[in-house]
């Protein structure tokens, strides 16, 4: 998704309750790193995006019925510049 020129990588994590651990709890560094190599991988295909800047969101739903929803914008970054 293109957000004011910048492409953001939208991770949507759902839990049906909140009893073992909050939704936004589940993208840990290991899914991180997979998201960013994905994210990477993307670019690299799609020379278009390549002088954008890459932002990571979060968005974590919990609940069924009436559902909570939280976007968490710049959730994580990589640990270095160049992917």
């Amino acid at each position: 998704m293109l957000d004011d020129g910048c492409l953001t990588f939208i991770e949507v994590r759902f839990r049906s309750s909140r009893s073992f651990a909050p939704a936004s709890h589940t993208v840990d560094y290991r899914k991180q790193k997979k998201i960013i190599r994905t994210a990477a991988m993307f670019v690299a295909r799609n020379n278009r995006y390549a002088n954008c800047i890459m932002r990571f969101d979060v968005v974590a739903v919990e609940g069924i019925g009436d559902p909570s929803i939280d976007w968490i914008s710049d959730a994580f970054r990589p640990d270095n510049s160049t992917l």
